[in-house]
């Protein structure tokens, strides 16, 4: 078994530990965002973070009804012209906490007096030394080069800072028994690998829309760093205004849906593909699924649409593992890369 496996593996018992060990520290911080009267959020992400931090896009612009923006460092490093971050929560999210250009904008919000909180899997990194406050994954040691574990403890994380902010009976209920979730999501393994053969490369199309663009995101970055298929997300709204234009018979695309609002567009998309001839596959988290049971998998949590991010990655990366072993790639050594990035 690859440590990118095995780390996945870990995921549900290391998910119930962050959502039993993290209330001081949520409660800290849900009342300093209340206290200063906070009136949005900016995001300071790279990476697999960078795809937690657009699913804070759509976490805190639903259950807040905040503004959300994903920062561009370089506007703090390179041009030094930070924005003016008044009122604003400033998170940064890195397992690492090592990424200079990530703590240069928390120690930013720090130098204007904004309220600054670190979601990482280091609690004596850089990054966590410089916030106001530390949100801890709690993942351990994370040895495969590709996040695993961390992506999804960052998304908990999140997930569990928006109810901290605005409780909610029945979002609470959902994190709760997230983790078995996680475990019915394993199960699904064998028919993950039943349709990995339909995304072996070289090239694939990852598509979702709402709360699961940040899903398709990162599993086209999964598909990337642990096969080398060269892999591409978009939102199915982006997708049919120009990008549509490269599909053709045989075209390996990837879906992921979760029911929801968003639901029709999934359907849409599916059934336009597949009258393109494209060859299609689909990973579901909902009740009923626009593509048939030999080409795609489908489970059905019953998690409320902003926690199937997790069940979903969690399918997701569990596909890229599969495609890996297809193509005869260690997952957990992609080449040129490194654990720690570190960029300016």
């Amino acid at each position: 078994m690859s440590r990118f496996r095995d780390e996945i593996g870990q995921e549900p018992d290391l998910a119930a530990r962050l959502v039993e060990s993290s209330q001081d520290a949520l409660k800290a911080i849900a009342k300093a965002f209340k206290d200063r009267k906070t009136r949005g959020f900016v995001i300071a992400a790279r990476g697999s973070s960078d795809h937690a931090a657009d699913y804070a896009r759509y976490l805190f612009g639903r259950r807040q009804r905040a503004l959300v923006s994903l920062a561009a460092p370089s506007m703090f490093t390179h041009y030094a012209s930070p924005p003016n971050l008044d009122g604003q929560c400033v998170i940064g999210i890195s397992q690492s906490g090592a990424s200079p250009d990530v703590i240069s904008v928390i120690e930013e919000a720090k130098r204007q007096g904004a309220m600054s909180v670190a979601i990482t899997n280091v609690e004596k990194s850089p990054l966590a030394a410089a916030a106001e406050f530390v949100l801890p994954m709690l993942a351990g040691p994370e040895l495969s080069v590709p996040a695993s574990k961390t992506y999804l403890t960052s998304l908990i994380a999140l997930a569990l800072l928006s109810a901290a902010i605005t409780p909610d009976h029945d979002f609470e209920q959902g994190l709760a028994v997230l983790p078995d979730r996680l475990r019915g999501a394993i199960t699904a393994e064998p028919d993950v690998a039943r349709i990995a053969h339909a995304i072996v490369g070289p090239r694939a199309i990852v598509l979702a829309r709402g709360f699961n663009l940040c899903t398709a995101e990162e599993i086209a970055l999964k598909l990337t760093e642990t096969s080398y298929v060269l892999a591409r997300a978009w939102s199915i709204a982006d997708f049919v205004h120009g990008p549509v234009a490269v599909v053709e018979p045989a075209f390996p695309v990837l879906l992921v849906g979760a029911g929801g609002s968003v639901s029709a567009d999934v359907d849409a998309i599916a059934a336009r593909l597949s009258d393109s001839s494209c060859a299609v596959v689909g990973l579901f988290d909902a009740a009923s699924a626009p593509l048939d049971a030999k080409s795609s998998v489908r489970i059905d949590s019953g998690l409320p649409e902003e926690l199937t991010p997790m069940t979903l990655i969690v399918l997701g990366q569990l596909l890229a593992n599969q495609v890996a072993l297809a193509r005869g790639v260690d997952p957990d050594a992609p080449r040129a890369l490194h654990k720690v990035t570190r960029t300016w």
